[in-house]
């Protein structure tokens, strides 16, 4: 028995199936092998066919079928990129390319709504600014195409345009409507304010579903198109990140799930409705989240990551030099990199700093004392202490930094980075083999009861790696260093 679990993002269409009672994923395909189209007709602007992505998932279900069997499949489950824009008419024809996530046109939008609604009530009820979210998105459409707007049955979030091509079911879920910063946490329910001050109707808004159930059973036309026996039901779907912290099993306050590739993140579990007053990292309803138990994502992105690490091999390493090598050279230098602090701001503005754009800087280099290795360390230091900074606005929100889990991947491959965010935070890192597909299979398989629960359902769950808090007060030193340069 197989569990078949789909991760659709900008650039590429994921699948895994995974072995129901292993845990082990026996197939695993990914298309385009380039990276997908970004439609941008203007600065700033960032569309997707949403045809495009139901095509690859097609190229990617052939893939699969060619290493094993899809008649074994039980369930399906989703996760994709988050915040974005689908619009469909009553035939469920699709309007206009979607609007994603890093298209920045409908922050006007959003601050406009900040200011009528006020931004005591949007944090206190939203938890978000409305920033440059869905809901923002689709005001942009209603302003500026009328005309389409006024054709629009259902707007979707990716993951529910894909649910829907699977099943015929327009749905959606609590967490994808809070993602979108249509949900009012206070109140339980769709955000009427929200709504009235847009001037959507709630009609719009497609039937809720649960996050873990069964969300639609597999159409005789999409069986047809993809191979796959009819009537598997669809039993999961979330956001990337939300996901990616189920894949990597974490569920409970707590806990964290981080990434660290060519921008970071760190996604904790609280579990009590809360804010940060200056809306410097975002909200949502984690998978897990209901009436009965608050469990809500507390979402860091730091832009300036990997390409810090990556600007550093190219303008400052010697020709050649591989991230292992320049990992090995980064540790030869002591901890605190002899007094070099390096501030990773150079990918554009931070959230984290109230959207500014310090830009990247370095300080207290020494021309007697210093090398390559010094800076090394100290630009993994430097984004390390980024995320501390961002940590320590979610523990003033009730976050507690017990346990980190990480995919041993990107920066987490660094002896250093993983030391210095043990080091600095106090927790202990846990690094597995895991990724978004296969997260989305056993999310799958929690909806459809297979598994009676997370616990069981990430059992099999490989850990690589864990990582215990050492050298905390030589870290603590460096980071205050590194705080005054803010």
């Amino acid at each position: 028995m197989y569990l078949l679990g789909y991760d659709i993002g900008s650039s590429s269409v994921k699948g895994s199936l995974v072995d129901a009672h292993s845990g082990k994923t026996v197939a695993f395909a990914s298309f385009p092998p380039s990276e997908a189209i970004i439609i941008s007709k203007k600065a700033g602007w960032a569309e997707q066919d949403p045809s495009m992505w139901w095509e690859s998932l097609k190229m990617v279900t052939g893939m699969l079928g060619k290493q094993a069997s899809l008649k074994e499949v039980a369930a399906i489950g989703i996760s994709y990129q988050m915040h974005g824009l689908v619009c469909i008419d009553k035939d469920r024809n699709v309007l206009r390319p979607s609007i994603i996530w890093c298209d920045s046109r409908a922050v006007p939008y959003g601050d406009k709504a900040l200011q009528a609604l006020g931004e005591d009530w949007c944090l206190g009820h939203l938890l978000n600014s409305p920033g440059n979210f869905t809901a923002a998105k689709l005001a942009w459409v209603k302003e500026n195409e009328p005309e389409l707007y006024s054709r629009i049955w259902k707007i979707m979030l990716p993951g529910d345009y894909i649910a829907m091509q699977l099943t015929d079911n327009v749905c959606t879920t609590v967490s994808g409507l809070s993602e979108g910063i249509f949900w009012d946490f206070k109140e339980g329910r769709l955000s009427a304010p929200l709504l009235k001050h847009f001037g959507f109707d709630e009609s719009v808004i497609p039937t809720i579903e649960p996050t873990f159930g069964v969300q639609g059973i597999v159409s005789r036309k999409a069986a047809e198109e993809l191979g796959l026996p009819e009537g598997i039901p669809v039993t999961y779907r979330a956001g990337d990140q939300p996901n990616n912290a189920l894949s990597l099993n974490v569920f409970n306050p707590g806990e964290i799930a981080s990434t660290a590739g060519t921008s970071g993140v760190v996604y904790g579990v609280i579990d009590q409705v809360n804010h940060d007053p200056k809306s410097r990292v975002n909200i949502f309803a984690h998978v897990n989240h209901s009436s009965q138990a608050t469990r809500l994502g507390v979402l860091l992105c730091i832009n300036g990551t990997g390409i810090m690490n990556s600007w550093m091999r190219r303008e400052v390493a010697l020709e050649g030099v591989s991230y292992p090598e320049m990992n090995d050279l980064a540790a030869s230098a002591p901890i605190g990199a002899d007094g070099i602090s390096i501030l990773p701001f150079g990918n554009g503005a931070e959230r984290l700093l109230a959207n500014g754009n310090p830009g990247c800087s370095i300080h207290g280099v020494n021309f007697n004392r210093h090398g390559r290795a010094h800076l090394m360390r100290a630009a993994q230091e430097g984004i390390v202490f980024a995320f501390q900074y961002g940590i320590e606005l979610m523990q003033q929100m009730g976050l507690r930094v017990d346990k980190i889990h990480a995919g041993k991947a990107n920066m987490f491959q660094s002896n250093v980075f993983r030391d210095t965010l043990a080091g600095i935070s106090g927790a202990t890192i846990e690094l597995y083999d895991t990724e978004g597909s296969a997260g989305a299979a056993k999310g799958a398989g929690i909806g459809a009861g297979i598994y009676k629960d997370n616990r069981e359902a990430f059992s099999t769950l490989e850990r690589l790696a864990v990582i215990e808090p050492a050298h905390q007060s030589e870290y603590t030193e460096a980071y205050e260093r590194w705080k005054q340069y803010i």
